[in-house]
């Protein structure tokens, strides 16, 4: 994929402006093993791999490729361009530099996921309150609800507390709002907004009072890694980008199983089968696997012609009954 070239005609280096700003390059790196989504993370400080763009780097891709395979030993496969952040609070530690990260989401397969300078961390031990595949974490209810409307009703004006109220309602799914996968980042904000998580309060007196919620990240790594959950989320209803993370056979079940993992969702299985085969998105291998209870089960591989027979073409996600 090639880069942006609005992301590219953004950055600025001209010498009489090389004091205002520093340019990084941020990686998401994103892997399925063992029915759980998994993060590329380095150095004890929970960071995603990142690391400025030189004059050297002959292009924003080049340059993030660079710097994982550095930091991670790991080559990046697919990858897209995320979001560049640059907001004003965004301000380096000698307080001179605005600091803008451009993020990207990578995709690998389970089995480039081990070894090498790098750990691979279950997003939802940064995002506990996502992973709704059990049913909804308690947590929710018994910790998030009641802290977040407490923070509502902190707010001088009724106006204010309404939609405070609102807000976290539609975000979390309280009273008669249904949970919605993609909302990520508005969770995440929220949550930082009415400072319970780790990130908000970092320094202060506060954060030793406050409960584990997730595993905090360095900087607003947090922030980008919500960002590109949400993204990949989303993405996957209407582009085969699930397959990107599958290994080049496997069963349907296996593939459920990973679109699962990633929206933290459970699937109706018989309609999640049926929308695969109407959409034609694999082909039979004409093999079968003993790795399965009972019989055999079938082998597939994603069928690449989908891509030039149409534009939309995605796993959708049929909701479970139970």
């Amino acid at each position: 994929m090639q880069d942006q070239a609005s992301a590219e005609d953004r950055i600025e280096r001209s010498p009489d402006r090389a004091h205002d700003a520093t340019v990084d390059l941020i990686a998401v790196v994103v892997a399925v093993a063992d029915q759980q989504p998994r993060v590329l993370t380095v150095g004890p400080a929970n960071a995603l791999p990142s690391g400025p763009f030189e004059l050297g780097h002959r292009s924003l891709q080049f340059g993030l490729r660079t710097w994982v395979e550095q930091q991670t030993n790991h080559q990046l496969g697919y990858i897209e361009q995320l979001y560049t952040f640059a907001d004003r609070d965004r301000i380096g530690e000698q307080r001179q530099q605005r600091v803008i990260s451009i993020s990207y989401l990578a995709l690998t397969r389970a089995e480039h996921a081990a070894g090498g300078r790098r750990a691979w961390r279950s997003w939802y031990d940064y995002f506990p309150w996502e992973d709704h595949r059990p049913g909804a974490p308690p947590m929710v209810v018994e910790i998030l609800q009641p802290r977040l409307l407490a923070w509502a009703d902190e707010a001088s004006h009724h106006a204010l507390r309404r939609e405070r109220r609102h807000r976290a309602a539609v975000a979390f799914g309280f009273e008669d709002h249904g949970w919605n996968e993609e909302l990520v980042l508005q969770r995440y904000e929220l949550l930082y907004e009415a400072a319970l998580v780790e990130e908000a309060t970092r320094g202060s007196l506060q954060s030793a009072s406050l409960p584990i919620l997730g595993t905090s990240m360095t900087a607003d790594h947090r922030r980008i890694l919500a960002t590109g959950i949400a993204r990949l989320r989303s993405k996957i209803k209407y582009r085969p980008v699930v397959f990107e993370l599958m290994p080049p056979v496997f069963t349907l079940l296996q593939l459920q199983r990973t679109v699962e993992a990633l929206s933290g969702r459970l699937l109706h299985k018989p309609n999640f089968r049926r929308l695969i085969e109407q959409q034609e998105l694999v082909e039979e291998t004409g093999e079968t696997t003993a790795d399965t209870v009972g019989r055999p089960a079938k082998l597939f591989r994603f069928r690449h012609a989908v891509l030039d027979e149409r534009v939309v073409a995605g796993t959708k996600l049929p909701r479970s009954r139970s």
